[in-house]
């Protein structure tokens, strides 16, 4: 598997889970063109691109050209790297028709032809089989009652609010989020002052 800093956009929930086979990192759907009204998912990506940048990945059509204008323009000011998937015809499993235009999507792509893709976009990639050093927890969360508590859906929304994220986050993609933004020690830090 390969660790990649930066959050990588992509179009739709089957790119996430497709790439989730092959690379460690933080990965947001923006389901397709709901990232041109969506204003919780345009601050997540702001904010993400902020601390270490983008990746965009979007299908080689025309759909996924707008998209992938979208969320350049969301980002811009920061660190955005393209990567694109070759025009690759087919159709993926479980869809019954080819798109309009009869190429494959990212969830169709093989993993080869991905990590090629990223390889030639440029981005930095190591090798995540080794643990990373003292990551923030599940446990953590529980233990600062953002989750499986009373009340813990409404403390997790007020500090995702404190910390600048979409309040629809689920508590698993929060803890993504918060292991690419943080260390360990800073985190016990903000949510030590935000329980204050």
């Amino acid at each position: 598997m390969i660790k990649i800093k930066q959050a990588v956009i992509v179009e739709g929930r089957y790119d996430k889970i497709r790439l989730s086979n092959i690379i460690d990192a933080v990965i947001v759907p923006v389901n397709g063109f709901s990232v041109f009204k969506d204003r919780e998912t345009a601050e997540l990506i702001k904010t993400l691109a902020r601390k270490n940048g983008i990746v965009i990945l979007t299908d080689s059509d025309s759909a996924g050209f707008k998209i992938r204008t979208k969320i350049r323009e969301i980002a811009r000011g920061c660190e955005v790297i393209n990567v694109y998937i070759p025009d690759l015809k087919g159709k993926e499993r479980r869809k019954r028709e080819p798109s309009k235009e009869g190429l494959l999507g990212v969830e169709g792509i093989d993993d080869k032809t991905l990590v090629e893709a990223f390889r030639k976009a440029g981005v930095f990639a190591e090798n995540s089989d080794l643990p990373k050093a003292d990551p923030i927890t599940k446990a953590d969360l529980l233990d600062f009652g953002v989750v499986g508590g009373e009340n813990s859906g409404l403390k997790r929304k007020a500090l995702q609010k404190a910390l600048g994220l979409p309040e629809r986050l689920s508590a698993n993609l929060l803890l993504e989020i918060l292991n690419v933004m943080y260390t360990r020690e800073e985190f016990l830090k903000v949510v030590s002052d935000f329980s204050k």
